[in-house]
């Protein structure tokens, strides 16, 4: 707790300064946030014998008001002056998709200079992975529809350039999202500076086609951080129905890897973090497979 009898510079206890402060004196910035929910869902096949594919999705809002009128966003809002950001998110959430209960990890918060045509805006974005089946998704408030969007995600171009302290190193992105006909595309570039210890990460948005705002830009930056801590949490069991197979489980890291893995050194990796059931697969075409459900008390190793 604050002394109250201590005076600044200008004789002033904190009482008296707060009565005679002017609020108005800096320009206030507009405070907002955006949600990425991700899911994994089982994409449609002809063959009914093989393991489905699965598929990472991610929810997004069409825009019922300008700017970007008719274009696709992340669902997301105001933040107004008597809730805290985890508050504004709970509610924007619910109000645009119906989505409710859920726990959101913040990510980052987005801040450059003219990313809302409006005004000044501040954006704090939050990330949470989702069993898609448990929800009952519909579009409301200013969005006239809400859909799960198939992510593709590939590095079309990678340069480094060495430095006289460090080095610079350069990717471009690609980013797909395609719900039936409809398909949005962007790029973004990342740039990575190292010099000495310091290091600096620069994003920018190169062409982007049907995504409102620069919300390509914290899609790209979403999944780079799932790519990562998928490596060292239990993250992806947020992904996955209360039972599952360790090959279903096997094609999630897999999806959001980017690349095969090792069935052996897979299972051994994942050991502690799984425990076994007495339940069976009953997928017809398919001979039955052991169910497994997270373990936890289990450690990632």
């Amino acid at each position: 707790m604050a002394n109250s009898n201590i005076r600044d510079r200008n004789g002033l206890t904190e009482q008296e300064f707060m009565q005679s402060y002017d609020a108005s004196m800096y320009e206030r910035p507009s405070v907002t946030v955006d949600m990425l929910i991700f899911t994994v869902f089982d994409k449609q096949q002809d063959n009914y014998r093989k393991l489905p594919a699965k598929s990472l999705q991610l929810l997004l809002i069409k825009r019922g008001e300008h700017p970007y009128l008719g274009q696709w966003a992340l669902p997301g809002g105001f933040v107004s002056v008597h809730e805290s950001l985890d508050e504004a998110a709970r509610r924007e959430l619910k109000s645009e998709t119906n989505i409710e209960n859920l726990y959101m990890e913040q990510l980052f918060t987005w801040g450059d200079v003219g990313r809302d045509p409006r005004t000044r805006v501040v954006s704090s974005s939050y990330m949470a992975l989702v069993d898609r089946t448990s929800l009952d998704v519909r579009a409301g408030d200013d969005a006239v529809d809400a859909r799960w969007f198939e992510v593709r995600y590939q590095v079309t171009q990678e340069k480094k350039t060495m430095l006289e302290d460090g080095y610079e190193f350069e990717r471009l992105i690609r980013i797909t999202l395609g719900h039936e006909e409809t398909v949005l595309t962007a790029t973004v570039k990342v740039v990575t500076q190292c010099s000495g210890r310091s290091k600096k990460v620069s994003r920018e948005i190169v062409e982007s086609q049907g995504i409102a705002f620069d919300h390509a830009k914290i899609m790209e930056y979403a999944i780079e951080r799932l790519r990562n801590k998928i490596e060292y949490t239990d993250v992806a069991f947020h992904l996955m129905p209360p039972l599952f197979t360790l090959s279903e489980l096997q094609q999630v890291y897999e999806f959001i890897l980017g690349r095969e893995l090792l069935a052996a050194a897979f299972r051994r990796k994942i050991a502690p973090l799984v425990e076994e059931t007495n339940e069976y697969t009953k997928d017809a075409g398919h001979r039955p497979s052991k169910l497994y459900r997270m373990n936890p008390n289990g450690e990632n190793k």
